[in-house]
């Protein structure tokens, strides 16, 4: 076991300012100028929701009451089409069943994840990266890929997560530095991020998140038999991942895992979140709280990694949904009330400057959790998104030095 606090010499002053697609978001959700907003939709909402009943009883005091069959037209998602890759091209074979209506928001941000795969010839040739579409148990279709290095000798299997309204692909040069130490890498976009199905950045549960990397995690060790399985989450993507390793059955196929800046402690603006959320979320779970962009949080102080992320057209840079803040406070709150059932082997790493996650919360994961085999870094004065700061060679050294004290 060990905790490490490590000093990078920051400089604050030159720092470019940019909104993150977390950032403050979650904890300026509820400021008080939006609760008077939420509450006057609410208020609309209710009397909009009582208005045919008030209709029926002005009915029946005119002596008359008027039933209607009114039939609605509904949107009726199409089967999934089933995607031939070729190099240099992409063919759409027909659906087995006539399909209504695509979604074609979802197929652009497709169409594009599979573009930015197929474009990649592999570099100098060391690796080869792939794609394939992952249907989960509930019939939505996930995008995923691999990075496999040529090297016959792989010791190992990496499965990455990315966090919130962040996708796979921006993990490519990452993916690259695991193959160059013969590591396989996987990436998932969770539901409604990146290629995969779903309104972007809208996550009905993170539950749905959960199960979805469990079935994944089983069909990557099917693959590969006998290569021991590590998983690499980012932010809320690590929160998934501590939550799936609370199930045994899970945690004993899985080696270890390794978590940046992970989404264990994320607060609210306001206390009556906590009360308001679970009403809120259930009644507008789509609502987008325009105040979470007003300020900005710094997650990098790197300007141009900062330009590439929010240029980026596969990450989503609008507001955050309601339903899918309150789904991040419940995972971090579940967290931290099971901490100490936390039982794989795990390296944790937090900026001290981080404004989007606690690194406090990282620091009870690691003096709560009850792994024999834990770590814990902390880096003077770094920000939320640590693979993508000045200093990303740094923290990807760590975590490859603990994967391979691990193989």
């Amino acid at each position: 076991m060990a905790v490490e606090t490590m000093s990078m010499g920051t400089d604050h002053s030159s720092a470019l300012i940019l909104t993150s697609g977390a950032s403050g978001r979650v904890r300026a959700l509820f400021s008080m100028r939006e609760l008077k907003r939420l509450f006057t939709i609410i208020h609309s909402l209710i009397l909009f929701l009582l208005l045919p009943f008030r209709f029926v009883l002005w009915q029946g005091k005119m002596g008359a009451v008027v039933i209607r069959d009114e039939k609605q037209e509904s949107k009726v998602r199409a089967a999934p089409q089933i995607l031939v890759k070729k190099r240099n091209m992409i063919s759409v074979s027909p659906p087995s069943v006539p399909a209504a209506v695509v979604d074609e928001e979802v197929a652009v941000r497709r169409e594009l994840a599979i573009r930015r795969v197929l474009e990649d010839e592999g570099g100098d040739g060391s690796y080869v990266r792939d794609y394939s579409l992952f249907t989960t148990k509930r019939g939505d279709t996930l995008f995923t890929q691999s990075w496999s290095p040529l090297s016959l000798n792989h010791r190992g299997l990496v499965v990455l997560l990315h966090g919130l309204n962040e996708h796979s692909g921006r993990y490519n040069d990452f993916a690259k530095q695991l193959n160059a130490n013969g590591f396989k890498v996987y990436g998932i976009d969770w539901i409604g991020h990146g290629g995969s199905d779903g309104l972007h950045a809208y996550v009905p549960s993170l539950d749905y998140a959960v199960d979805d990397l469990k079935s994944f995690l089983d069909k990557v060790l099917t693959e590969n038999p006998g290569l021991p399985c590590f998983c690499i989450g980012h932010s809320t993507g690590g929160a998934i991942i501590l939550k799936a390793m609370l199930d045994p059955k899970i945690e004993s196929r899985v080696s270890g895992i390794a978590l940046t800046s992970p989404a264990v402690g994320v607060q609210p603006s306001h206390p009556i979140f906590t009360v308001l959320a679970p009403i809120v979320a259930f009644l507008l779970p789509r609502y987008q709280l325009s105040a979470a962009n007003k300020e900005g949080v710094q997650v990098s102080r790197d300007p141009q990694a900062l330009i590439t992320k929010y240029s980026d057209p596969l990450v989503f840079t609008g507001s955050i949904r309601v339903r899918t803040g309150y789904e991040i406070l419940r995972i971090a709150s579940h967290l931290q009330q099971n901490l100490n059932k936390v039982k794989v082997p795990f390296l944790v790493m937090h900026g001290t400057a981080d404004t989007v996650t606690d690194p406090n919360a990282s620091k009870r994961l690691y003096e709560e959790a009850s792994s024999s085999d834990k770590s814990m870094k902390l880096f003077e004065g770094l920000l939320h998104d640590l693979l993508f700061e000045p200093e990303r060679e740094v923290i990807a050294g760590v975590i490859l030095d603990w994967l391979n004290q691990r193989v």
